[in-house]
Parts: structure tokens; sequence; C-alpha cells
């Protein structure tokens, strides 16, 4: 009697490994990032665009972050395609700022700090404003301060607005004024202490060009040291032998 065709015994699955496994949790960002605080006027969102194009990372720009506040369905989107440890470490990262009293915040406001923080885990990306670089870890994160002279600040804003000068000296103050409050509200700090950054920029000599390039070398910089840091580690101490 012959057999079936359908009887044949079934093949065995080679090189099956057992069903995927869940990410393991990350202690810290994957990679670098580079977060920027501005001065008003001191052309900081171009300088991280310009920072983005030469490393070939993101732009997290404030306005992203405040649309993605408001718009549920496009915060939803967004988190998706965030890895799962990314934001699993985003939300225990900030659990751990608010029970050590280093950030006040509201229901809107940890919602925008859990989106900035699960992009900066993910890391290569350009942050710019709303703190980032005060509450993301100073070990994985490039924190840069723009400035520029007052004088150009003003003459900025009332180009890019069509404003007088009496109009772009109040835009500008009120601006500074605004940013200040928030991380004044937001985690006790003055965006003014220059002890906050790994380094303070001014557009008013390096230009746009030259800041972003020099925001360049001090992330390739830390990645030198971190990768320094990383083969130290590896290799561990070294056993005394004794004489």
């Amino acid at each position: 009697m012959s057999t079936p065709v359908t009887d044949f015994p079934t093949p065995p699955v080679h090189g099956f490994r057992g069903d995927a496994s869940t990410p393991p949790p990350i202690v810290r960002p994957r990679g670098l990032c580079v977060a920027i605080s501005r001065e008003a006027g001191a052309r900081g969102g171009s300088i991280a665009r310009k920072v983005g194009e030469l490393l070939g990372w993101q732009v997290f720009g404030q306005d992203t972050l405040d649309y993605l506040v408001q718009d549920e369905t496009a915060r939803g989107q967004f988190l998706a395609e965030l890895p799962d440890n990314a934001k699993s470490w985003a939300s225990a990262h900030l659990a751990r700022l608010i029970r050590r009293n280093r950030v006040t915040t509201d229901d809107d406001t940890r919602i925008m700090l859990e989106l900035l923080l699960a992009a900066g885990a993910r890391g290569d990306i350009v942050i710019v404003g709303r703190a980032a670089g005060f509450l993301l870890p100073k070990e994985t994160t490039v924190h840069i301060r723009v400035v520029a002279p007052i004088e150009d600040r003003i003459a900025y804003f009332a180009q890019w607005l069509r404003l007088g000068r009496e109009e772009a000296i109040a835009e500008v103050a009120a601006r500074d004024e605004r940013r200040a409050k928030f991380l004044a509200s937001v985690i006790g700090r003055n965006p003014a202490d220059p002890t906050g950054y790994d380094a303070v920029v001014n557009t008013g000599r390096l230009g746009v060009e030259g800041a972003a390039q020099f925001i360049g070398w001090a992330v390739r910089t830390k990645q030198m040291f971190a990768e320094l840091k990383e083969t130290d580690e590896d290799d561990g101490p070294e056993e005394f032998s004794g004489v």
C-alpha cells in the first residue's frame, strides 16, 4: 500500500533558537546625544540643524516636542517607533529624578519630559531646549549653551519677525525670561550658570557654521573618551603579582 504524499514526516527546523526574547533593559542611553540650550536670537535652532547634518543625526526641536505633547495620535506614533527598552529607561529615569526632588512636574510637563528622555535614550540625536541637557546623563550627553551679543540677538529678531528695534528688544527679553522660568520651576537651575554645560559657544564670534563644527568636534572628543573608558573597564584592574 502506497503512503500518501501528505504523510512525509515534518522536517526539523534547523537553526531554531526559540522564541525571541525581550531586549534587556538599558542602564543609560544607547548613544551620545547633543542637547542645545540657547539664548533667544543666538541661532540655536539653526546650529542644531547644521549639527544634525554634520553628524547625520535626527534633530528634535521644541516645536516638534510641543506638538507631540498636544497631539495624542502623533505621540503614539512617535513612541511606537522607539525601542521598548528606551521608553522603559525614560520612565524609570524620570521617576528617579522626581523621587530625588531634582524635577518638579505637572501632568503635561511629565509627558513632555518622558518624550524627551525616550528620544535621548535612543542616542544619535540633537535635542533643542526643554532642559534636555540637565536631565539626560552627562556621560552620554554633549550639553552646549549657545550665546551671542545682545545686539546680534536683537538684530536677528528684528529681521526674522520684521520688528522695530524696541519690539525686538522686548521679544528677546520675553523669550529669555520664559526659558529661565521654565528651568527654575522644573529643575531649579539657572541657564546662565556656565558650569552646567560641556561648552558655551558664542555665535557672535564663530557664526552658525563655526559653532556647528565646534560642537561636532566636541561630540567626537566625547565619543573618543567614552570608548577609552569602556576599554579600560573591559580590561579590568591588573592583578598585583608581587615581587
